[in-house]
């Protein structure tokens, strides 16, 4: 691996494991609000942030915290998101090799 090849590698990495916090966060925020009756993080905001790079994260952390799982928007959605995803970091490998 390339000087730069292995530089884009390790900010893929930072950004996704920055992006993977925030997401478990917000999703545990929206958990936290939704017990206690406070305003409550917008759906759209959590498909955003699962579409942004968090959705393995989120859909992890919303099945440890069982948040949304009756929700067939949200179980059936992110890993659908996260199937697209894995399809384009494998096309987007392959065009690289």
């Amino acid at each position: 691996m390339m000087g730069k090849e292995r530089d884009d590698l390790k900010f893929f990495l930072i950004y996704l494991a920055i992006i993977s916090l925030v997401s478990c966060f917000v999703t545990i925020l929206d958990k936290h609000r939704a017990k206690r009756g406070g305003r409550r993080v917008p759906e759209r905001t959590l498909f955003l942030l699962s579409l942004a790079g968090g959705s393995a994260a989120m859909y992890l952390t919303m099945l440890t915290i069982r948040h949304k799982t009756k929700h067939k928007r949200f179980m059936i959605g992110i890993p659908l998101i996260m199937i697209l995803q894995c399809g384009a970091l494998i096309l987007a490998t392959q065009k690289i090799n």
